[in-house]
């Protein structure tokens, strides 16, 4: 495979992430506390598979460190898929210190690439990003249930978008290489 192959290539699956995100995002925000018990249900999931399977092993190893921490997974897990909506409260404090720890990344990361092509949706997707991570913390503890799902539906939208853009500036790249190296 050639250089401009495997930039075609990433420019493709960049391209159809950022389609699914978007699709992804507009779901969550038409259904923004379906999206958010989803959310919590499955983080709820990971843990107690998480925990069940550090239980194995600290029943396998003899450790009872692994033991401890596999049974606050296992009960955590349980718990949240137990109580989602109560999950969403906690879950919204991480979600608010994602979204603005991301923001700020995407922000430093977007003036490293001025003036390169997309560089502008990375910014705008951080800004907006870092708002909603200070919106979100503002509200704690009354930003509702319904808010992570709006909230992740922005972020997804955002990320979607940013693909898009940087999907369309590889394969612009990859068909500028093209062009001189057939020159």
């Amino acid at each position: 495979m050639s250089v401009v192959d495997g930039i075609r290539s990433n420019a493709r699956t960049a391209r159809w992430v950022g389609i699914f995100l978007v699709i992804a995002g507009i779901v969550s925000l038409f259904s923004p506390l379906a999206a958010g018990i989803a959310l919590a249900t499955m983080v709820g999931l990971l843990l107690a598979f998480g925990g069940i399977s550090l239980l194995v092993l600290a029943f396998r190893a003899g450790s009872f460190a692994h033991g401890m921490v596999g049974a606050l997974s296992l009960v955590a897990g349980v718990y949240m898929m137990a109580e989602p909506g109560v999950a969403l409260v906690t879950m919204g404090v991480f979600l608010a210190m994602y979204f603005a720890v991301a923001g700020i990344v995407e922000v430093i990361y977007a003036l490293r690439l001025k003036p390169e092509q997309g560089w502008g949706w990375l910014m705008f997707g951080g800004v907006v990003s870092l708002l909603l991570g200070i919106m979100m913390w503002r509200q704690m503890p009354f930003a509702g249930a319904w808010a992570i799902g709006v909230l992740v539906g922005i972020r997804l939208l955002m990320s979607g978008f940013q693909l898009l853009a940087i999907g369309g500036a590889e394969s612009d790249v990859a068909n500028a290489v093209d062009d001189a190296a057939g020159a």
